[in-house]
């Protein structure tokens, strides 16, 4: 290659030039990695003359998306940057406190694990540690909205990200849609309460599942879950209205699920039998590995990791934060410490409140304060309404969060064309991706109305492991590759001794994949095959990074530069044949 330059313009007058002297053979692997990854270079993703199709459409799959260009978008975002560390905290904490502390603990104590379900939040909570660790690092010197999806990207290339991105629309989307099924199952029990008594027909799933043997099928006078579809299409309108408002409504709705679930520590903690921790770990008699014994405590990690989902939400907010690289980590590693606290208690008392084998029901809770009622011979209707007060504020909380993560995914996958560019348009007055708001919403309220908790709650859990092992593999990766990008927060242990965590982690997320029920897995599987198609048949043929690459920076660096923001370095570029 000589010295000669190469001049491209497409959409603005850009000159690209580098000498052949800075990308010379010289150098060992390690530094050739590192310059791939440091490339700030708009015309690199062009396709080469001297390069086969199947060469680019090859190298297109492993592109990454550098550093430099997702800083200079959180610069120029056109999202409303409200969000401080308290409430970035508080959407951590009311993403996690909902359907897994409130329904789900149940059904793991009485069909996995018995009393030592209190083991199985601390073995996810242990997994959910080392997630936060990497994400709270990767967090801190990539700002932007996407959460694993956009880490993906920028260390594994545009397929894993695109893989990543469609597997956090099955966590969020789904996700949402087993908290608005829990809703429903607490918002049928308030009223049931007070005597009155809602049919099945409209207030249940449309169909049932069972996942030994694996089976869907129509439950007779299931007709449609009419409270979980319209709460959902509550919390799409708030969404919509903007993030200032759903901020403080979510501030709120944490604040009164917080007392609820102290409370219900302390009032019952008095009362629990000791009996009903006896066996603590019960034996397996089914046969099936999943039920009961020491197998059972971690098969039932693998459903209450549901519990810990959220965290990870926090980062899609990152966009909408004032001072992010700090503010990040706060929010990830704060909401987790407090909800992993609350969790151990919460479960040690209503295991000891209620036998194990009682708790398969919609509402646990409430089960577990009605076993006391019947033990005691005395009322205690006023927890009851205060506890499913507190379960719907604190769904609903969940709810908010959850699409809201879901949006913000999809807002960043179709900023980078990977997904209808329609999806990223943002309302001139609430300053909100408002269209991916109503198709995420929409979707979800759907899928809430016909399928029930159980299979929704463990396909979540599964995509969640998957995002969570993807980024263990980015924190390395970046950590060696772009040891130049400035970090608030890293993970402790030095240049390398840091690796134990991310390592660790990607181990545990293997391992609970593992015992999920092959059913799930095989679901998981498939709608990544599906999301495969939409990649290949539609995302990679609009990419902007190789659509229009030169358009995509020069547009960015533009904004950035008229924002008086410092704009990211683009290198010079020699593209000319090589004979």
């Amino acid at each position: 290659m000589d010295d000669s330059k190469y001049e491209v313009s497409h959409g603005a007058d850009i000159s690209i030039v580098e000498t052949g002297a800075k990308h010379s053979s010289g150098g060992g692997l390690f530094d050739n990695i590192q310059a791939r990854y440091a490339k700030v270079d708009p015309a690199s993703y062009l396709r080469r003359p001297d390069e086969s199709g199947t060469q680019y459409w090859g190298r297109r799959l492993g592109s990454l998306k550098p550093v430099e260009l997702l800083l200079a978008e959180y610069a120029n975002t056109e999202l409303r940057q409200y969000l401080n560390w308290w409430q970035l905290t508080f959407i951590g904490i009311g993403a996690i406190i909902g359907t897994g502390i409130f329904v789900l603990s149940g059904q793991a104590a009485a069909q996995n694990a018995g009393p030592a379900v209190t083991i199985s939040f601390l073995i996810a909570g242990i997994a959910s540690a080392f997630a936060a660790l990497s994400y709270s690092e990767l967090a801190s010197m990539i700002p932007v909205s996407g959460s694993a999806y956009t880490y993906a990207y920028a260390t594994m290339g545009e397929f894993v990200g695109w893989t990543l991105g469609w597997d956090l629309v099955l966590e969020y989307m789904v996700g949402a849609a087993t908290v608005g099924v829990g809703w429903s199952g607490y918002f049928k029990k308030f009223f049931e309460l007070f005597g009155i008594q809602f049919a099945d027909s409209w207030t249940e799933p449309t169909v049932i599942w069972e996942e030994n043997p694996a089976r869907i099928y129509y439950e007779e006078g299931h007709a449609f879950n009419v409270p979980g579809f319209v709460v959902i299409l509550l919390v799409t309108v708030v969404l919509c209205v903007g993030i200032r408002q759903a901020s403080w409504v979510n501030s709120v709705i944490v604040v009164i699920k917080l007392i609820v679930v102290v409370l219900f520590i302390f009032a019952l903690c008095g009362f629990v039998d000791r009996d009903n921790y006896v066996p603590y770990v019960p034996p397996n008699t089914s046969g099936d590995w999943h039920f009961f014994g020491t197998p059972g405590i971690f098969a039932a990690a693998t459903t209450v990791f549901f519990a810990y989902i959220g965290f990870d939400s926090v980062t899609t907010a990152a966009m909408e934060a004032k001072n992010p690289k700090r503010d990040l980590p706060i929010g990830i590693i704060g909401s987790l410490v407090v909800t992993t606290i609350l969790y151990v208690g919460f479960c040690t008392v209503m295991t000891g409140a209620a036998n194990y084998t009682e708790l398969n029901t919609s509402t646990p809770v409430i089960t577990a304060i009605e076993a006391i009622e019947e033990r005691t011979g005395k009322s205690w209707m006023w927890l009851k309404v205060i506890t499913a007060i507190g379960a719907l504020a604190g769904l609903s909380s969940v709810l908010l969060i959850t699409m809201l993560g879901q949006t913000r995914v999809f807002y960043s996958m179709a900023k980078d064309g990977l997904v209808p560019s329609i999806f990223a348009k943002v309302h001139p007055r609430f300053k909100t991706p408002y269209m991916s708001t109503i198709l995420v919403g929409s979707i979800t309220a759907i899928l809430s109305a016909i399928l029930p908790v159980d299979l929704l709650g463990n396909m979540t859990s599964v995509g969640t492991l998957l995002a969570f092992f993807i980024v263990h593999c980015g924190v390395i990766v970046l950590r060696f590759t772009r040891p130049d990008v400035e970090r608030w927060f890293k993970i402790p242990g030095g240049k390398y001794l840091f690796i134990v965590f991310p390592i660790l982690g990607m181990v545990i997320c293997v391992l609970l994949i593992a015992v999920a029920e092959v059913s799930t897995i095989w679901r998981l599987f498939v709608w990544m095959g599906v999301g495969w198609i939409v990649y290949f048949s539609y995302g990679i043929r609009h990419s902007k990074l190789h659509r229009d690459p030169i358009g995509r920076f020069a547009e960015v660096h533009a904004h950035v530069e008229h924002s008086n923001n410092e704009s990211y370095p683009v290198q010079d570029y020699d593209y000319q044949n090589r004979s």
